[in-house]
């Protein structure tokens, strides 16, 4: 209990500062969430909650200010015309908030299978939670009955996305979820447009990632052959 404890305090220490606070409540003063109900993950760059509003489920991602990998981050917004680049540690991490809504909501009217996002300020976004009352696994953490399905439920959407100008940039096994036999492609926020400076090497790397967790699992097609298909 006391370890549970320490661990509580240390998430709300490294999340709830006075500014996110200040978002959070904005975005509950705008009516897009009633509250906080539990915290579904931690990654690298933020935290990941279940919210409600009027009861139903919410996912809300907070981008933490002070435990962000900054210097990575450059790598993936520099180059989109559709954000300035800055210096500023908090700045930066806005507008990166900024950019993953902007990403899901281009990739979600290409059709794809991602969140819908609802809303965004500062550092916190808030999108749809895929899940019933528990949040829905990746596809690292599920068993599946056919693979091959899956790999052309995400083969399509990511080749959706790239009909629509943007590449995911950090494609894995921990970024598909698994809901209803359905893939769903989510963490976007390092998702670039096909313009970026690095596209294409970012495609190579997705495409090379999805070959070879799908090759363990009996899926035989090359890299070539999805590169293809993504792109014409």
């Amino acid at each position: 209990m006391e370890l549970k404890q320490k661990e509580q305090r240390k998430i709300f220490k490294d999340v709830f500062d006075k500014s996110t606070i200040d978002a959070i409540w904005k975005l509950i003063r705008k009516k897009e969430l009633d509250g906080l109900d539990y915290l579904i993950s931690t990654g690298k760059e933020a935290n990941v909650f279940r919210v409600l509003l009027k009861e139903k489920p919410r996912a809300c991602k907070i981008y933490r200010y002070e435990t962000t990998s900054f210097p990575n981050m450059g790598e993936y917004i520099q180059g989109d015309p559709r954000f300035e680049i800055r210096k500023n540690r908090r700045d930066l991490i806005k507008a990166w908030c900024k950019k993953e809504f902007k990403n899901l909501e281009l990739a979600r009217n290409a059709g794809c299978r991602v969140p819908r996002p609802y809303a965004a300020h500062s550092n916190v976004l808030i999108m749809q939670f895929i899940g019933d009352k528990e949040a829905a696994p990746t596809l690292k953490e599920t068993i599946l009955d056919d693979y091959k399905s899956a790999f052309w439920m995400i083969a399509n959407d990511l080749k959706k996305m790239y009909q629509a100008g943007l590449i995911h940039a950090d494609l894995s096994e921990y970024n598909v979820l698994i809901w209803k036999g359905e893939t769903w492609i989510i963490d976007m926020g390092q998702s670039v447009l096909l313009s970026h400076p690095k596209a294409k090497e970012f495609l190579k790397r997705d495409i090379k990632n999805m070959i070879k967790y799908f090759k363990e699992h009996g899926i035989k097609y090359t890299e070539k052959e999805l590169h293809k298909h993504i792109t014409t």
